[in-house]
């Protein structure tokens, strides 16, 4: 007879890096099978489950709704995509959802690193000649415009300059 080796909720736990509490509410809203039980009662996972809970932790990354996830996981990972079209289908659009979000984080990290490296340059503003701040008087300034308002951004106080 072979044996499959089996985790307790614990171990599983630890292997998936989700909480027991949290493998107990998938198997209440059927993301999960609900697990055998030993004679004491205590639950007992194979590594069907623990694969099952990294594919939910994966698609969750995604953002996709836990109970989006239960068509997909009723699929085998071994079935051929062409027999699942309409899942295939709303996994491509998942995708391309994600990619629209990875590009509009991107974005956003373009614009933080540029107001970082604004906020280099404008800790060198301090020497030129007349604000250094809003371009008044004394020449071009040796950065960008930069408003006292902005400033405060990038001081780690209210620390609007003194003139």
């Amino acid at each position: 007879m072979i044996t499959r080796e089996t985790y307790t909720i614990k171990q599983t736990a630890e292997l998936t890096g989700i909480t027991q509490d949290t493998i107990r509410y998938y198997e209440k809203i059927g993301l999960l099978p609900r697990a055998e039980r030993k004679e004491n009662g205590h639950r007992e996972y194979r590594q069907e489950a623990i694969s099952t809970i990294q594919l939910i932790s994966c698609l969750k990354k995604t953002g996709m709704p836990l109970e989006e996830m239960k068509p997909f996981l009723t699929v085998n990972a071994d079935a051929d995509p062409a027999d699942y079209p309409e899942l295939v289908e709303r996994l491509v659009q998942h995708r391309e959802n994600i990619v629209s979000q990875m590009a509009a984080l991107q974005q956003v990290v373009d614009f933080i690193d540029m107001k970082l490296d604004q906020g280099k340059m404008r800790k060198d503003c301090t020497a030129v000649q007349g604000d250094g701040f809003t371009g008044e008087s004394g020449g071009e300034s040796a950065g960008p415009k930069v408003s006292p308002t902005e400033m405060r951004y990038f001081t780690g106080t209210a620390g609007i300059p003194k003139v």
